[in-house]
């Protein structure tokens, strides 16, 4: 079922991104640079094992993982979180654990696009990623 996210990904369009990395924890000259780029995610699969590689000039950041199965993540803001990714209803739904706080990450397809919607708390960014 994860077919559909498979390939490389660009970001095209970023909305309340700075207020949830704000809410995150992420620091001012991190959030400024975080919201100038446009980083390309790449989604493959080996087996029972997911990969989701991001690229941007500043920072890569990959994982691999089995869905449904914690797993500990260094994220591109510097995070130690545990992580578990599922699959419900045609979406990719992340969830990230750290110091008492959570976040949930939800990927989905929407008209031949990758829509990424972040929310932690009551702020919420969507992002949108076009396929290359």
């Amino acid at each position: 079922m994860v077919e559909p996210f498979l390939g490389t990904w660009k970001l095209v369009c970023s909305e309340n991104f700075e207020d949830y990395m704000k809410e995150l924890g992420v620091r001012f000259a991190a959030r400024n640079v975080a919201g100038s780029v446009k980083p390309t995610v790449s989604i493959g699969v080996n087996g029972d094992m997911v990969s989701i590689r991001t690229e941007n000039p500043f920072k890569n950041t990959a994982i691999s993982f089995k869905l449904g199965e914690e797993f500990e993540e260094a994220t591109a803001d510097n995070r130690q979180v545990k992580s578990i990714i599922t699959l419900d209803s045609g979406s990719m739904i992340q969830g990230q654990k750290w110091l008492g706080k959570e976040t949930t990450i939800k990927r989905q397809i929407v008209h031949g696009k990758m829509a990424v919607e972040c929310a932690m708390n009551n702020i919420v960014s969507t992002r949108v990623y076009q396929k290359v």
